[in-house]
């Protein structure tokens, strides 16, 4: 019986392999959930990736199924400004979620990501 190989994929880039690993990682943050740009990349074995992390999720489309909106700045500060259209979808998505902002800011030791914890 012959087998037919099927067309191999042509391989990832290397930045294709790393938006991958930050996709794959962000995807698994649960509702109600927070984690930090530095958390997220060290999390996706990206290292000390944040300001990347960062820049990285600022381009993704509006329509992305991602849940951008649970990754804030060191210490559960949100990035995004005040009055900004992203930034008061991020408060809102967040509130949504049963997440308090007080500051413009989330009580990460309350609602932070820790994935052992989260894992089933």
């Amino acid at each position: 019986m012959r087998t037919v190989n099927q067309p191999a994929e042509p391989p990832q880039s290397p930045a294709e392999m790393r938006r991958t690993a930050l996709y794959l990682t962000l995807a698994q943050v649960p509702a109600g959930c927070v984690v930090s740009y530095g958390e997220l990349a060290h999390l996706a074995g990206l290292g000390r990736a944040a300001r990347w992390v960062g820049r990285t999720l600022s381009q993704l489309p509006a329509d992305t199924k991602l849940p951008w909106h649970r990754v804030l700045g060191a210490g559960g500060r949100i990035s995004l400004p005040v009055g900004s259209a992203s930034g008061d979808e991020q408060r809102a998505r967040l509130r949504d979620e049963g997440i308090t902002v007080r500051n413009n800011r989330v009580d990460i030791q309350r609602h932070g990501w820790r994935p052992v914890e989260h894992s089933g």
